[in-house]
């Protein structure tokens, strides 16, 4: 998407470029390692292709990998990757390249202060800084010079700085993705094609409401959001909130009218606030909810086609609800219920396909009408000591593979995750 090779047209972007990749892993020219609610989070290609991938590259001068060995870099490639000695590759002169992708996957650089982004990144549109994440660095204000910049990627850094406030082509910001809290500048809020924003951070950052542009909002904490006007996140597909507690109330999330992907998680021994509001969120299909639920709403959106509840400890039996959803196919449930029976009736649960149970240490009994589950695929039960047995018509049933995934569920390849 930052360098233009994915088309703009009616299609967004991202699903042309998901279509792309899904093109590639049907010609098995990509493997997909791992994946999560039916949507590939990683990829891998085989040590061949890649070696073959490399030498085509080369051969055209799409990229150039810096090799320390020779202390050389080609002067045709406006793509550089640097995996080891990067602060030996910023004594090349590269002033007279217009570098358009730059790749930092050394780990032991943390020197940003001797990188001279003015003179010699100016023109780029592709940044990732990977750098130690024991030794956390700070970014020199000088980065702010990078105003084409489309994509920038930072992982090991403590402090973003103001003049981040300059990059008006910005599309996505991700920092520390999975590490560590960082601070983002007010400034942040000036990105306005900010399309995805990735990053654990600390306040005070506000007026997130400003970045219209937005699809992707992922490392905001319940603090935070309690201060943001959703109604203008009209592009809004994609919240992750963490630190919920039961003292906060989400019911402005019902005003994302095209949230499709929800993911909450609450504070350690919290509690959800009511979840009355979900079933306002008309397009929401995904939804995966982390912490103890007091009561089930009566009501989800009938739009939800995957759900997985995790340490809810409900004390009621959450299948009669659940079984009514018309469109769910995937349903995970993990520590989700602390009674000794499930009841799923007649005509319940008319389009799941999967379904997973684990840890309900206190389960004895699944009760299964003769018409639930008509269409179910896989089934994976794990840690539920108590079960005597599951009804006859699930014993014939695909087993799922017990594999932990993303958030600490279940996960596998069966059920998309």
């Amino acid at each position: 998407m930052a360098e233009g090779f994915i088309p703009r047209g009616e299609e967004r972007m991202e699903d042309v470029a998901e279509g792309f990749l899904n093109e590639l892993i049907r010609r098995s020219l990509v493997q997909v390692d791992s994946t999560f609610w039916e949507r590939v989070t990683e990829c891998r290609v085989h040590d061949l292709l890649r070696d073959l991938a490399i030498q085509k590259a080369l051969e055209v001068n799409f990229f150039d990998i810096y090799d320390p060995s020779n202390h050389s870099i080609s002067s045709l490639c406006i793509r550089h990757v640097i995996h080891s000695q990067g602060e030996r590759y910023l004594s090349l002169d590269l002033s007279n390249l217009k570098l358009r992708s730059t790749m930092f996957f050394d780990r032991d650089f943390r020197k940003t202060s001797l990188i001279n982004f003015r003179s010699v990144f100016q023109h780029l549109y592709v940044l990732y800084l990977d750098m130690h994440v024991g030794n956390v660095s700070l970014v020199p204000d000088a980065i702010g010079s990078l105003y084409h910049l489309k994509f920038l990627s930072l992982r090991g850094i403590h402090d973003v700085p103001s003049s981040i406030g300059n990059f008006k082509n910005l599309e996505t910001l991700v920092v520390n993705e999975g590490a560590y809290s960082c601070k983002l500048p007010r400034e942040t809020a000036d990105l306005i094609n900010l399309r995805h924003l990735v990053a654990q951070y600390t306040k005070p950052l506000v007026h997130i409401s400003k970045l219209t542009s937005l699809q992707v909002l992922k490392g905001i904490c319940c603090d935070q959001w309690k201060d943001v006007d959703p109604v203008d996140l009209v592009n809004l597909r994609e919240l992750i909130m963490d630190d919920i507690n039961k003292s906060y109330s989400l019911n402005n999330i019902s005003s994302l009218k095209n949230l499709s992907t929800l993911r909450l998680r609450c504070y350690v021994n919290e509690s959800f606030p009511s979840l009355e509001f979900v079933n306002c969120c008309e397009k929401l299909q995904k939804l995966l909810l982390l912490g103890r639920i007091e009561k089930l709403p009566n009501l989800f959106s009938n739009s939800i086609t995957m759900m997985v509840l995790r340490d809810s400890r409900l004390t009621e039996d959450p299948m009669p609800i659940l079984g009514m959803l018309p469109n769910l196919r995937n349903l995970d449930l993990v520590s989700a219920y602390v009674g000794k029976e499930i009841m799923c009736s007649d005509n319940s649960f008319s389009q799941l396909d999967f379904l997973i149970l684990y840890d309900f240490e206190k389960l004895e009994r699944w009760d299964l009408g003769t018409s639930a589950m008509p269409l179910i695929k896989g089934l994976g039960i794990y840690e539920c000591p108590n079960l005597k047995e599951i009804p006859e018509r699930m014993k014939h049933i695909c087993c799922l593979h017990n594999r932990r995934g993303i958030d600490g569920g279940i996960s596998a390849k069966h059920i998309g995750y």
